[in-house]
């Protein structure tokens, strides 16, 4: 197995760590971040949640300045991606921080476009990401991690809801990528 695939592996691992930090009630205190305040536990998810997003492109960069692409990776990473994303997301929801329609949205666009993917493969072709899903990806992570950190940095000098604006893009950017994706893909469903 090579590093890049042993990077991909690495962010699935830390998505139950994350999920622990997150959802179990530790007694650590909170941190005051400016104008809110956050569990210790729940920044230190933050945080993981941070450094498995940026695992991502790592293992991605890795893969291809190396020429280590392989099978395996290209199977694993957008699972990864997708299984990260999906738990931020549902933990935005346990916590109330997220409304359940935004994330509704955006797993069943994911579950909708894996599924094309699928019926792809299933006829030779395989279709690579495009600019608007890499927007629709960066969106959903900068969402995500402004929420988990209840708008830190940006509480410190105005109370203006950065990450739920965010997650409006993000939603946006996935409506749009997911259409875009299928109006491109569509004649595989006349064949």
């Amino acid at each position: 197995m090579n590093l890049p695939n042993k990077i991909t592996i690495s962010r699935i691992c830390l998505i139950p760590v994350f999920l622990v930090m997150m959802l179990v009630p530790f007694s650590w205190g909170n941190i005051s971040l400016t104008n809110a305040e956050l569990p210790i536990s729940q920044l230190i998810g933050a945080l993981i949640f941070i450094i498995a997003s940026t695992t991502d492109w790592i293992d991605g960069y890795i893969a291809r300045k190396y020429n280590l692409i392989t099978n395996l990776g290209k199977f694993l990473d957008p699972l990864a991606d997708k299984l990260l994303v999906s738990a931020a997301l549902i933990v935005l929801v346990e916590l109330n921080v997220a409304p359940s329609w935004m994330v509704i949205v955006i797993i069943s666009r994911e579950f909708a476009v894996t599924g094309l993917r699928l019926v792809l493969a299933g006829t030779g072709e395989v279709v690579a990401a495009n600019m608007l899903g890499k927007i629709k990806t960066v969106t959903q992570l900068i969402a995500i991690s402004l929420l988990l950190l209840h708008d830190f940095p940006f509480s410190s000098f105005s109370a203006f809801p950065f990450g739920m604006v965010m997650l409006w893009i993000a939603v946006f950017f996935t409506i749009w990528s997911g259409w875009d994706y299928f109006n491109k893909n569509k004649a595989v469903f006349f064949e």
